[in-house]
């Protein structure tokens, strides 16, 4: 029994310090996004925007988007985003997941906080999309019973603000903004989220909320999401 104490309280020590390493891998990957993004920005100061890009700036300047100083211009802004859009990993899933949003507001910094944090509404629903079709596949498989795939789906539809706040600080790869005839700023962003640290976020949430259902499902949700 002393043994069992013993073991007991030694995984509750434990346990800050695994949060403490996960919450730090996040983070290095975070940077590490964010310094790819950053390279790409010097790269396109000398670059020229692909047609694509321009034609899709041309369009949004004649709507009266524009884009703050120091900022990139609007076409190359386009062309990263357009290129990252396109990258993919080994076995051809999407690198990143991209969601736009607007918002107005009475100045730029306020309307464009909130802009992105509709965007980020817009990438929590994606994934929660890409986790329901996955549980979806393991079931027509019979890999996963139905009670389970309902338990784990259940929890990922309720689970969408949760999912879209431990995403933590993302940076926009496009951003811009108009006057409105009431003079507030009408923002648009773009951002660019990687899929695996995405996923792997949601998946510590899914893990969260269903044991404080006092549902068991982690060697299946390991196994079903795959990542």
């Amino acid at each position: 029994m002393k043994r069992i104490i013993l073991l007991a309280v030694a995984a509750l020590l434990a346990m800050p310090c695994i949060v403490s390493a996960q919450s730090a891998k996040e983070a290095r990957a975070i940077t590490k996004e964010h310094k790819v993004i950053s390279k790409l920005s010097e790269k396109e100061l000398n670059a020229k925007a692909s047609k694509a890009a321009s034609k899709e700036a041309k369009k949004l300047k004649k709507e009266g988007w524009t884009v703050t100083p120091g900022d990139l211009p609007l076409d190359k802004q386009l062309d990263r985003s357009y290129k990252m859009q396109y990258e993919y990993e080994e076995g051809g899933y999407p690198k990143y997941i991209m969601a736009d949003a607007m918002s107005t507001g009475e100045n730029y910094d306020a309307a464009k906080m909130q802009a992105i944090e509709l965007a980020k509404m817009n990438l929590a629903s994606q994934i929660q999309s890409e986790i329901t079709a996955l549980v979806e596949n393991t079931v027509a498989n019979r890999q996963l019973g139905q009670g389970e795939a309902a338990s784990i789906t259940e929890t990922v539809n309720a689970s969408k603000n949760l999912i879209s706040q431990r995403l933590g600080r993302v940076l926009p790869v496009m951003a811009c903004y108009r006057n409105t005839r009431s003079k507030n700023k009408e923002v648009l962003v773009r951002l660019a989220y990687n899929s695996k640290m995405a996923l792997e976020s949601a998946k510590q949430v899914v893990r969260e909320q269903l044991e404080e259902k006092g549902v068991k499902l982690h060697n299946q949700l390991d196994e079903v999401l795959g990542f």
